[in-house]
């Protein structure tokens, strides 16, 4: 839903059962999947 532009505020509002944490946690969650060590040549 963030990378269609849809704010914070209103994924809270559409989903009550989260907290501004957990969007958070998924951000951190999905920047750590995207570490991966490059190579270059």
């Amino acid at each position: 839903m963030l990378a269609e532009n849809v704010i914070v505020t209103e994924i809270l509002e559409d989903f009550p059962d989260l907290e501004p944490e957990d969007i958070q946690a998924c951000l951190l969650f999905a920047a750590r999947r995207t570490d991966f060590t490059r190579l270059t040549a």
